[in-house]
């Protein structure tokens, strides 16, 4: 299990011993914003009600994801009532993802970047402000209320030291100094610690056994796994931050529809990804609904349930999922294939890349051992590994 450096309970985090550990008048801006940030992502004095916080819903020991305890694909807000529609995805390995936009890859233009499952975030600071203010999540009315509960804080002085004694006289301004503190905080080394057993093995410290070196593998050969082709990996460099697992770009994966997730209850609603409901700027019309943003896999043993609707709640079915899908359907939607996207819309679920590619009744690309052997590999992939 991941066990980051980070202390809710005590708020000695990292940025918080460099403070101490530095002359007051010597602490740099970076790091000063970095611990306030610190300190507002392990409040739970900031929700309304007050009793959940940013961790609450982002765990370190789960790789920055969870639940807050509904023990479901989507966590509870701060009213016990209130549940998210879709998965809590990991803040791990975020620092490089690009502003949203669209790029060309192999001659299509294709959206990429930008944060949430459906990249409706462009910047980190933008992903910061939207959790304190969402009704499904810390439920804040307004910016001003959120400022006003830091203002009232014990770490209120260290956000006027590090942007200015009159910072909460204009709330347009202190909510843009909690967002970029929050900011900096994820993008510290906690974040992207890469200290996994790939890590070591990639800058020749480590080998992996013959099981994980097949389920490698495996995992990149086009005709097999074929992972790699949106979970990218560089297997020439012997950097780790050239291999994220993810291109940050969009798939359609026409999963089943998720009965757990309360707000599936109204058969109107439909999640369609970069077509809504959260984002309001659909492009190119219906072309790109039902794509969500790939996530990448570091930490992936540890970040259960997984997809943008908590679909499978083991490593191995999520895997499986990818090498069965076409060639075994019924295995996997009980209610009729895609039926979570209107049917107008199954035209956009990826048919054609492998191994979507085999038809319902032929042999699968990846057989049951080979299945294992990716899901022994991809748990090289939890930070914190010790040899």
């Amino acid at each position: 299990m991941i066990m980051v450096a980070l202390a809710s309970t005590t708020r000695e985090g990292p940025a918080a011993q460099a403070v101490r550990a530095t002359a007051a008048d010597d602490v740099k801006t970076e790091v000063l914003r970095e611990w306030i940030g610190e300190r507002i992502f392990f409040d739970a004095r900031l929700s309304e009600p007050a009793g959940v916080s940013c961790a609450s819903c982002h765990e370190p020991s789960r790789a920055f994801t969870g639940d807050n305890s509904s023990k479901l694909g989507v966590a509870r807000g701060s009213k016990p009532e209130s549940l998210g529609t879709r998965n809590t995805p990991t803040l791990m390995y975020l620092a490089t993802a690009p502003e949203f936009k669209f790029v060309e890859r192999e001659g299509k233009r294709v959206p990429v970047g930008g944060f949430f499952w459906d990249g409706r975030a462009a910047t980190r600071e933008a992903q910061a402000k939207e959790p304190l203010l969402n009704p499904l999540e810390m439920n804040n009315a307004d910016a001003k209320m959120i400022v006003a509960k830091i203002a009232a804080t014990d770490y209120a002085p260290l956000v006027q030291r590090a942007f200015g004694a009159n910072v909460f006289e204009d709330t347009e301004r202190a909510f843009d100094a909690i967002a970029i503190s929050l900011a900096a905080f994820q993008s510290s080394t906690p974040f992207a610690p890469f200290t996994s057993k790939f890590d070591a093995v990639v800058r020749g410290h480590a080998k992996f056994t013959e099981t994980e070196e097949r389920g490698f593998g495996l995992f990149t050969i086009r005709q097999k796994g074929n992972c790699a082709e949106c979970h990218t990996v560089n297997r020439d460099s012997k950097d780790p931050r050239d291999s994220l697992f993810t291109n940050f770009g969009y798939h359609a994966l026409g999963l089943a529809r998720e009965a757990s997730i309360p707000r599936n209850a109204d058969k109107s609603f439909v999640d369609m990804g970069l077509c809504g409901p959260h984002r309001i700027d659909a492009p190119d019309g219906k072309k790109w609904c039902g794509f969500f943003k790939t996530p990448t896999l570091r930490n992936i043993e540890v970040t259960a349930p997984y997809m943008h609707n908590g679909r499978f709640t083991t490593l191995r079915d999520a895997v499986a999922f990818y090498a069965t899908r076409d060639t075994h359907p019924d295995r996997w939607y009980p209610k009729g294939r895609f039926d979570d996207l209107p049917a107008e819309l199954h035209g956009n679920v990826d048919r054609d890349t492998p191994p979507y590619h085999r038809e319902n009744g032929k042999r699968p690309a990846l057989n049951d051992e080979e299945i294992d052997d990716i899901v022994v590999f991809l748990k090289t992939l939890t930070d914190a590994w010790k040899p």
